[in-house]
């Protein structure tokens, strides 16, 4: 859930979403400081602390969330510096990526894996090469995944440690740092054990040994970035839009009808209007996707059902039921089709 409290610059807060969309990124009035972020943060260099590292990522604000290669920091996305820019953010991608306490303490802890790998040049170990593989691989635009596989931890949504090398450490890494976290016991009698054995290991080679990389650069801060927030959301759309065709109408006519029986049924369209926003948040939370992909998919078939003419015959639980099946099963396909997006 987003956050209401009104911490940040007031001005923001009395701003339309017009007036904020016409705003370039570079003029937004926000930083860390005073924010939940400046505590969450605080909280993974406590983190580190108590698992006896010296390491302390930097951290910096800009457009989307990302570890530069050779940067042993952290960008953090705009948004969560201030609640208005988490509300435009909602409304915008229909979520908030990180916008809860929980779901930005995960991707902190991915990402910090990411930086430590970067002030220690872990990769380049025998002991890293061992457990993950070449970080010289090839990063995939899409990847395939194969949810029931034991050899990658699980801490992201989509299966990401199956992503990249880097992106299985970068998600080891995040499983060990969390607090209390059992995974000795969670992931025992699994592959993905050795890989956790192995992050403890290079740890506790690191303990208080100084960077080997130790700047303090940030990439693409916020106030270089001098596109508006509405051109900003336009490519953010586009990017987690849909490629794949939505060839659904064999499925949607076997849920819905055309026949002229039952003209006097409230249409598909109607339906799928009423339960979008029920069915959306449901298959994003069973499939990790993001729900403004899924969103396409369901415009799509709001389209094919509006040519169609198709109508609800059946009763309404009965059809909201077997149009969660087919909604996840379509998304399903998109993840395992080998065009699922790598985000971070």
């Amino acid at each position: 859930m987003v956050s209401r409290r009104r911490f940040g610059d007031p001005s923001l807060h009395g701003m339309t979403d017009d007036e904020l969309l016409d705003t370039r990124l570079c003029d937004l009035p926000i930083r860390i400081a005073g924010t939940p972020l400046e505590s969450r943060i605080e909280q993974i260099h406590a983190e580190l602390e108590y698992r006896g590292l010296r390491f302390r990522p930097h951290f910096w604000l800009s457009d989307e969330w990302f570890t530069p290669d050779g940067v042993p920091g952290v960008a953090v996305p705009f948004y969560l510096a201030h609640p208005r820019l988490m509300r435009l953010e909602s409304r915008q991608m229909l979520e908030v990526e990180g916008g809860s306490d929980v779901w930005c303490m995960k991707i902190l802890r991915h990402e910090t894996g990411h930086a430590i790998d970067n002030a220690y040049r872990l990769r380049r170990t025998k002991r890293w090469r061992e457990a993950f593989g070449a970080a010289s691989k090839k990063y995939p635009q899409y990847y395939s995944p194969k949810p029931f596989s034991k050899s990658f931890v699980l801490h992201l949504d989509m299966w990401y440690a199956q992503s990249h090398p880097v992106e299985d450490f970068a998600e080891t890494f995040a499983v060990w740092l969390k607090p209390r976290s059992p995974w000795r016991s969670r992931y025992k009698g699994w592959p993905a054990l050795k890989k956790l054995e192995a992050v403890q290991q290079m740890m506790e080679d690191l303990g208080d040994a100084p960077m080997k990389v130790s700047n303090r650069r940030h990439e693409a801060p916020l106030k270089t970035l001098t596109q508006t927030l509405r051109q900003h959301y336009a490519r953010k759309r586009d990017y987690y839009g849909i490629e794949f065709p939505g060839f659904y109408d064999h499925d949607l006519r076997r849920l819905f009808s055309a026949d002229p029986a039952h003209a006097d049924c409230p249409t598909a369209v109607q339906f799928l209007r009423s339960v979008r926003t029920a069915v959306r948040t449901r298959v994003a939370v069973w499939t990790g996707e993001y729900q403004y992909t899924i969103e396409q998919v369901l415009k799509q078939m709001t389209q094919r059902c509006r040519d169609l003419k198709l109508r609800q015959h059946r009763s309404r639980s009965e059809t909201e039921r077997d149009f969660l099946v087919l909604l996840t099963m379509q998304t399903m396909n998109y993840l395992h089709g080998g065009r699922h997006r790598l985000v971070l």
